[in-house]
């Protein structure tokens, strides 16, 4: 049975929760959903230019625990881009 996951300091509360390739219906795209948490990771580490560790402090995680979240939306973010899928922000 896996840990149960602590649960993350969140400040920002995203306005749009779809991303989607101009001139598809949004029906008849694969998605990839980005969590929460990655998003706050992506915001303090790309967009406030926090140093990783004291952007673990703010969502009160370890270094390597936002390295790992950090990593995971990369990923994410970089498949929706290079095969056209749409980006949904959610909780699961």
């Amino acid at each position: 049975m896996p840990r149960p996951r602590i649960p993350r300091c969140m400040r920002f509360q995203p306005d749009v929760y779809y991303f989607k390739p101009q001139g598809i219906p949004l029906r008849e795209l694969e998605e990839v959903t980005l969590l929460l948490d990655e998003l706050e990771a992506l915001k303090l580490y790309e967009i406030d230019n926090l140093e990783q560790t004291e952007a673990a402090e703010k969502m009160k995680i370890s270094q390597p625990t936002f390295a790992r979240i950090l990593s995971s939306t990369h990923k994410k973010i970089a498949e929706a881009l290079i095969k056209g899928k749409a980006i949904r922000i959610g909780l699961k």
